[in-house]
């Protein structure tokens, strides 16, 4: 009887081992059926990046023909990026996100956002027979009101979801969860978050209208007072600066073609370049003094040490530098940028999606 009763014993043993690891083994199997993507929704570009290794990014542009002769022409129904601004002159072109919201309520904005989301799975070639799970970022302080907004533009295309903030997925991504401040500097939006080991709240983040296009404005207003007779837009100024930012010091001239009284004339734009990205850094500094005041203060000196910038902006000439020396009056502030300014929010947000527990996802 007692051979029989230890026999009986082992095999509960057993299968009790076993019960776990089936289960484990199942929720394994399950979430091989899952394609996890993280979507960084911003307002000048946007970019995806994909659990089965592929990424792609685009202008936030969205452009339909306008008559049947542009969609002949054409070839397309809808036209993306940097295709849709190439052929403004035939579409109807949305940019839908102003300042990091979807603009609701404006004619074809909503449309486009999920024509985008909707573009952007595709380049990433999902498999037809999985599911999909994303982590979206948006803007810090347009977390809660763009939430809704984006569950309505995902619809459809993704099983589950998650709305963060971008200069969280951008900490996520590159390990900075304790004792970091990320500064996420796009178009619409400079978002700041500062990490203490857990998800931030709403006090540990802050937006700025103080961004890309602000510069872009900037450098236009600049150059229509300085050469009257010029032929100046928005494209051309946001083209300037993404080809020649800088702040502080530069040594060459800042050399470009403008078009004044119909002759194409070589003029040296330094001096209104430099201004102009000069602009947004004493907003940036102003605020990070407030973001860290908040800190305890044994912790402060560890996030002074460790402020990291990212998005399109952190590709300015000179910014980190330039940005740490400002702060210099304040303490010893050391400033340096992520490796991926273009894909790190992305590849953060699918780092975030690829770890994030069940309970967390809001199911569609």
């Amino acid at each position: 009887m007692k051979g029989n009763d230890e026999s009986q014993e082992y095999q509960d043993s057993v299968q009790d081992n076993e019960q776990p690891q089936e289960e484990e083994q199942a929720q394994m199997k399950e979430k091989d059926k899952v394609l996890y993507v993280g979507i960084d929704l911003g307002t000048s570009r946007s970019a995806i990046s994909s659990g089965n290794g592929n990424r792609e990014w685009i202008e936030s542009y969205v452009g339909w023909p306008k008559d049947f002769i542009a969609e002949k022409v054409l070839g397309k129904p809808v036209l993306f990026g940097n295709e849709a601004l190439e052929n403004r002159l035939s579409l109807d072109v949305c940019r839908p996100l102003d300042r990091g919201v979807i603009r609701k309520g404006i004619e074809g904005s909503e449309k486009a956002v999920k024509e985008i989301i909707r573009h952007l799975i595709e380049q990433v070639h999902p498999d037809s027979n999985c599911s999909i799970n994303a982590v979206v970022g948006v803007p810090a302080e347009s977390l809660n009101s763009n939430k809704l907004a984006i569950k309505d533009a995902v619809s459809g295309y993704v099983n589950s979801l998650m709305v963060v903030s971008e200069p969280f997925t951008i900490a996520y991504g590159a390990d900075l969860l304790n004792h970091s401040l990320v500064i996420d500097i796009g178009a619409g939006t400079t978002d700041f978050c500062v990490m203490h080991g857990m998800i931030p709240s709403e006090d540990d983040q802050k937006t700025l209208f103080t961004a890309g296009d602000y510069i872009d404005e900037q450098l236009l207003n600049g150059l229509l007072q300085k050469f009257p007779g010029c032929k100046l837009n928005a494209y051309m100024a946001r083209q300037f600066k993404e080809a020649h930012s800088f702040v502080g010091a530069l040594d060459e001239p800042v050399v470009v073609e403008l078009s004044v009284n119909g002759k194409l004339v070589r003029q040296d734009i330094k001096e209104e370049m430099r201004r102009a990205c000069e602009s947004i850094v004493p907003p940036m500094v102003e605020t990070v003094i407030e973001l860290v005041a908040k800190v305890e203060p044994e912790f402060q000196e560890k996030v002074k040490k460790n402020i990291v910038l990212g998005g399109g902006g952190s590709l300015i000439r000179g910014l980190s530098s330039y940005l740490e020396n400002q702060l210099g009056e304040y303490g010893n502030y050391y400033v340096r940028c992520v490796s991926d300014p273009l894909f790190g929010g992305a590849d953060g947000a699918l780092k975030l999606a690829q770890d994030m527990p069940a309970r967390y996802w809001e199911s569609l």
